[in-house]
């Protein structure tokens, strides 16, 4: 079989590279070079004849067709060619260093794809590759993954104890996503510690509602956004109409724990704060070429605003947090954003695999890059913390004479809820058992002083319960808004 194509126009020369025995990789070989722009201009197959191929001379890959013949004719098993391409392509992704980009084969894609349309069935968190360790940038609200207490920043170091250190996000992900009702342990890592907790999370549909709307103290509403997805902008326009109904006079907007999603849902968003004609978000190519996108005219929202922030707030909520912050002098409240500042596409090959590659970075309306660095907030307010408390596995039963981090954990819960265990010290004593017991009755649980199973998961979700009650980024957030002369 012969096919003639026209040779690249900036080809100075042709060079003829007989490569034997490779049927195969030949066709591997059209497909990655097809992909990149490279034109072939010749191709015959023979089961031991010689294959010619007319390509652009490319020089630097040279050590590469060495590398592959080498391995191909002298490893001492037979190698699978398609992985070893497979390989190298991942290897020169890899070596951008880059977390969010990455490459996927035919069967991780096709894997990939069929665990992200079951129904949104998981744990619900987003994550990254960081400096080889799987990074949570944040749990969805709602989703099993939150309620177990996973936090931003929690590494994973493995899965039902297998070690992903070092796997791609992608890999990652195929691991802990499941079907509904089954469970997955994590071992987590948690800022600075070197102990390892172990989280057993039963797998869920996801939530796939992003927008929550409340109505706060003095007319003040809360709107919290979860993630950017297909309807966030129309769920937005929903609730807004919703809170001015109940007389809505100043407006928080909530993307604390937001990882981001779709780009154009960020922007519709922004547009409804910033002013006609200012910039929204600018978009750098590597050339220097810089795309602004303004906003448009139409219905603004001119009521008192402040937005929340936090490290779990990322990509997209970043993009609206920087827009309104600099073009709408919309107050940011909380803590320092996450810190992604760049933008990604997808190329896929005919065979099905795919790149995923970081083509620009983006800038706010005044041209500040925030990658690495996250977006500062004008009032800075953390959570207590007792926020960043150790999960505690239900399965496990603490009682009198026990000491470990779980019960250190247990009696600053208790603590925090007004309970007394006594000293913080992590070990179960008497005090603590007393403290468990009345905690116990106040819940109307079964009153044994010992914390396991359903007492354990009610210590767990009181606590939350009391951390919404008494959220002091909120307060603030009230506080700015309700302050005379505001």
């Amino acid at each position: 079989m012969e096919e003639e194509n026209k040779l690249d126009s900036h080809s100075e020369e042709n060079s003829y590279i007989r490569i034997k025995k490779f049927k195969f990789i030949m066709l591997i070989f059209l497909l990655v070079f097809a992909t990149a722009g490279i034109t072939l201009a010749a191709l015959s197959f023979g089961d031991e004849k010689a294959v010619s191929v007319a390509i652009q001379e490319r020089k630097e890959f040279n050590k590469l067709y060495d590398a592959f013949d080498m391995l191909d004719e002298k490893y001492y098993e037979n190698v699978d060619q398609k992985k070893l391409i497979d390989g190298a392509i991942a290897g020169m992704v890899n070596a951008l260093d880059d977390p969010y980009s990455d490459y996927m084969t035919k069967e991780e894609n096709e894997k990939f794809q069929e665990s992200i349309s079951a129904s949104f069935q998981g744990i619900g968190a987003e994550i990254q590759e960081l400096n080889g360790n799987i990074v949570v940038v944040s749990p969805i609200k709602g989703s099993p993954a939150e309620k177990a207490g996973i936090k931003p920043n929690d590494k994973i170091i493995a899965v039902d104890d297998k070690n992903i250190q070092g796997m791609t996000a992608n890999e990652a992900v195929l691991l802990i996503r499941g079907e509904k009702g089954t469970k997955v342990t994590l071992s987590i890592q948690r800022a600075e510690s070197t102990d390892l907790m172990k989280v057993t999370i039963t797998r869920d549909d996801i939530p796939i509602n992003t927008v929550y709307a409340d109505m706060l103290e003095n007319n003040v509403a809360k709107i919290q956004i979860t993630t950017f997805s297909k309807h966030t902008f129309d769920d937005l326009a929903v609730a807004m109409n919703e809170m001015k109904d109940k007389g809505m006079e100043s407006l928080i907007i909530d993307l604390r724990r937001n990882p981001g999603g779709l780009l154009d849902q960020a922007i519709e968003m922004a547009n409804l704060f910033v002013p006609e004609g200012s910039n929204i978000v600018q978009v750098e190519y590597r050339d220097g070429t810089i795309e602004k996108t303004v906003a448009q005219g139409g219905e603004k929202i001119n009521i008192p605003t402040v937005v929340l922030i936090d490290e779990g707030s990322a990509s997209a909520s970043e993009i609206f947090a920087g827009a309104v912050s600099e073009t709408a002098n919309i107050p940011l409240i909380g803590d320092k954003s996450f810190g992604k500042g760049t933008v990604q596409t997808v190329n896929n090959f005919q065979d099905g695999s795919n790149v995923k590659y970081t083509m620009a970075k983006w800038l706010t309306p005044n041209g500040n890059w925030i990658h690495k660095k996250g977006i500062e907030p004008d009032v800075k307010v953390s959570l207590p913390d007792y926020a960043n408390l150790t999960y505690i596995d239900p399965d496990k039963k603490l009682k009198v004479s026990s000491a470990s981090n779980d019960v250190k954990a247990a009696e600053e819960m208790l603590k925090v809820l007004g309970y007394k265990p006594g000293k913080i010290d992590g070990f179960y004593d008497t005090d603590t058992a007393n403290a468990v017991k009345k905690f116990q009755k106040a819940e109307k649980l079964k009153t044994n002083g010992i914390l396991t199973g359903n007492t354990t998961v009610k210590l767990m979700s009181k606590l939350s319960e009391h951390i919404q009650k008494n959220d002091p980024q909120v307060k603030k957030a009230v506080e700015v808004l309700t302050k005379p002369n505001k």
